[in-house]
């Protein structure tokens, strides 16, 4: 089941996909060394399959949620603050 994430929230790359897609309106295949792994970005849409749309510095990409992972979530092992 593929992670869900709030429109504008921000995103961290932990993984670099085979190749990233663009978001644009006729898409593009682009090597994955436009993004780097710890490269932050926002949360622009949801799209089918599993892809997000996220803007990075370097542009919009499609990329699966496996390659993400929400920044504005504590980690799991700190204990939560009473």
């Amino acid at each position: 089941m593929s992670q869900e994430f709030p429109m504008g929230s921000k995103v961290r790359v932990v993984a670099l996909p085979p190749y990233v897609k663009t978001a644009d309106p006729m898409p593009m295949l682009r090597p994955p060394e436009v993004i780097s792994i710890g490269e932050e970005g926002i949360v622009i849409d949801r799209r089918p399959g599993g892809y997000w749309g996220v803007r990075f510095t370097r542009g919009t990409f499609l990329i699966d949620s496996q390659y993400i992972e929400s920044t504005e979530n504590p980690p799991a092992s700190q204990p939560d603050p009473e």
